[in-house]
């Protein structure tokens, strides 16, 4: 027989100590490996929404590389169709140019008289706006230089991003070997079951997302159609794609559309309008559109939520809020599987609906199994 050795037992303030200790580690990791790890969390997310149609080219008798390789060829197409329809759409800004600088000067001219009729000093009010137009070019080399430096990172990591998802595809059954020798004190079957649980997880929340984008990005350009707001199918899935950010992401979607209506309208009622639309398709997705449609799925807590995208936000920033939700209920899935962890899988879930109290006798013996009742009946019988 083989000698264990003992385990130590640690004082409460001894194992809280190393917990903190544990966390501040793996949070300073998370914030200097960013770079390597959002790319890697996308990737995962990519592969399990490809993982059904290469599975599927699988059982046709596809060869693994050749599916792969096709369901990635087929994801590029689709991402070139979408960016050559929205570089079609920004080219088409470009016509917009001097209609917006003619609005841009008729704004001028009212503030100018604005200022005549109210016996405000004209030379104050243009220093002033040189001022700002001066500090305005003098920060855009600024703004310029780290905005393509942004831009190289981005593009750089979109790069990598189709050579991880063909590995993570090709390799998916030595990964899971790998977890059972991590996990091998524990039954195959288990781990079986916490792995299908958080690809579930993973997949009905993108299929949700992707349904609510075009739900919400309909609703929007009905919206703006009706307003007579131009590019409205542009702007109406701008806002609807903008839902990656949640919970105020279409509300900052509205501010471009709000601001192009500004300057093109006569009428600049017509950009309250257009505020007002997506924040009314914004209630519609947050209270019905979204519970509905991805369900409880990712069954988060709106306050644990909130507090996930920001935390998660001070961590990665914009990728850390598109990433929040699906990487909390991955959490949660682990932390139902294992029996220490319970308590904090239960923290981040739904909250339970209190039952109503009980009043009388025939209450309770309507909530009890018919199985049960029946047995009851037979021994009042006899």
């Amino acid at each position: 027989m083989q000698n264990r050795s003992p385990e130590i037992q640690l004082p409460p303030y001894a194992r809280l100590t190393c917990i903190l200790i544990s966390l501040v580690i793996i949070v300073y990791g998370l914030s200097v490996l960013q770079e390597t790890l959002v790319p890697l969390v996308f990737a995962v997310m990519f592969s399990a929404i490809l993982f059904p149609l290469c599975r599927r080219l699988e059982r046709w008798g596809v060869p693994r590389v050749g599916a792969i390789l096709i369901c990635i060829t087929l994801a590029l197409g689709v991402l070139y169709g979408l960016f050559y329809l929205i570089s079609i759409q920004i080219g088409n800004f470009t016509q917009e140019g001097p209609r917006l600088l003619k609005r841009a000067n008729q704004i001028l001219d009212q503030l100018q008289r604005y200022a005549d009729t109210h016996n405000i000093d004209r030379r104050r009010v243009v220093a002033e706006v040189r001022k700002y137009l001066n500090s305005s070019l003098e920060s855009a080399g600024t703004v310029l230089t780290s905005t393509l430096l942004a831009t190289t990172n981005t593009l750089s990591t979109i790069a990598l991003l189709p050579l991880f998802i063909f590995f993570f595809l090709l390799y998916r059954d030595f990964f899971k070997s790998f977890f059972y020798k991590i996990f091998g004190h524990t039954r195959k079957t288990k781990v079986d079951v916490v792995f299908s649980q958080i690809y579930t997880v993973v997949k009905d929340y993108l299929v949700g997302l992707v349904l609510v984008i075009i739900i919400v990005g309909i609703l929007n350009t009905v919206g703006l159609l009706i307003l007579g707001v131009d590019y409205a199918v542009f702007f109406g899935f701008f806002g609807a794609f903008m839902i990656l950010i949640p919970y105020v992401g279409i509300a900052i979607g509205s501010v471009l559309p709000a601001l192009f209506t500004l300057g093109t309208h006569p009428n600049p009622l017509v950009a309250l309008g257009v505020v007002g639309v997506f924040l009314f398709v914004q209630v519609l997705e947050g209270n019905f559109i979204t519970p509905y449609i991805v369900g409880s799925k990712v069954s988060i807590n709106p306050l644990a939520a909130i507090i996930v995208l920001i935390l998660w936000g001070q961590l990665w920033g914009l990728p850390g809020l598109i990433l929040a939700l699906p990487l909390t209920a991955i959490l949660k899935v682990l932390f139902d599987a294992v029996d220490d962890l319970k308590p904090y899988g239960f923290l981040l879930g739904e909250a339970e609906k209190p039952r109503p109290p009980i009043k009388n006798i025939q209450e309770l013996t309507d909530q009890l199994p018919e199985r049960v009742r029946r047995i009851g009946r037979s021994d009042v019988k006899k």
